[in-house]
């Protein structure tokens, strides 16, 4: 067991991909990790539940909690946090990494996707943050993580998916205005996005299979956020992380060992900035 032995983890989302990946890693470490979601059904083309999620953490060394919660709604998410406080006696982190996805551009946006995201993305993150701090301020080493992207205000970001882009950035606004908001509790709050497409399965159907090969595996967001969430969280506060950018400051070199295909050209991820030199081969 390691650094997270004991420490309680309430993420949102969680079922499959990178928040899995990231709840499995904390596990792994001894950690206490309740997932906040709605999947209690496999969906035909997502495999994973909440209840896998609580199994692979559980086998990965970890303690869990599933809690079937709804993030858009207040009710449900404060009984999801007491339950939390109910059985493992307070809050250390939270992560936020429920997330809808609908790419198109206005006219093609219904309003009940635009809803959709908003509520998940925007509002999901400010209600889970806001029930968790009351806890945080009694947390080791509290730290709140949004998986969202640094805010780059280029038009190009918002011309052709406006309404996932705002979505997206609200997370992230929301994630610096608490950096700010809860300095003086010793609260950390930082972002953390993929520097490059990551192999998921929502990747995989959203945007297609060609990218796959582009892309890199869950693990290394998953590494690059017990790396943050390892910080001094009195310190650590208020960055726009990348992955690869946070594991170089660990001192991770090979990079290959991420890849989907080594070798291969790689495919930037959303809101980054389109093949630096300095990192296009895996």
């Amino acid at each position: 067991m390691g650094f997270f032995k004991d420490k309680t983890v309430v993420m949102s989302g969680g079922s499959r991909g990178i928040g899995l990946e990231i709840a499995k890693t904390l596990g792994k470490d001894g950690a206490n990790v309740a997932i906040l979601a709605k999947t209690t059904e496999p969906h035909p083309k997502l495999p994973g539940t909440l209840y896998t999620a609580a199994e692979d953490i559980e086998n990965a060394g970890g303690n869990s909690l599933p809690l079937v919660c709804d993030i858009r709604f207040e009710e449900q998410v404060q009984d999801s946090i007491n339950q939390v406080v109910e059985k493992f006696g307070g809050i250390d982190i939270c992560i936020n990494n429920a997330s809808a996805i609908h790419l198109s551009d206005t006219l093609s946006t219904p309003m009940k996707r635009y809803d959709l995201m908003h509520n998940i993305n925007v509002r999901g993150t400010f209600l889970l943050s806001q029930t968790c701090i009351p806890h945080l301020k009694n947390g080791k080493n509290p730290h709140i993580l949004t998986l969202s992207p640094p805010l780059d205000i280029e038009r190009k970001w918002f011309g052709m998916t406006l309404a996932y882009t705002t979505a997206k950035y609200g997370m992230s606004l929301i994630a610096h205005g608490l950096a700010e908001e809860l300095g003086s509790f010793g609260i950390a709050s930082n972002c953390l996005w993929p520097r490059t497409a990551i192999n998921t399965a929502a990747v995989t159907n959203v945007i297609g299979e060609e990218l796959v090969k582009g892309s890199r595996k869950p693990s290394i967001y998953a590494d690059a956020a017990y790396a943050i969430l390892k910080r001094e969280s009195t310190t650590c506060t208020g960055n726009f992380y990348l992955d690869q950018d946070v594991l170089e400051e660990e001192g991770v070199t090979d990079f290959d060992q991420y890849a989907v295909k080594p070798g291969e050209t790689l495919v930037s991820d959303f809101f980054v900035d389109d093949n630096p030199e300095d990192w296009m081969q895996a």
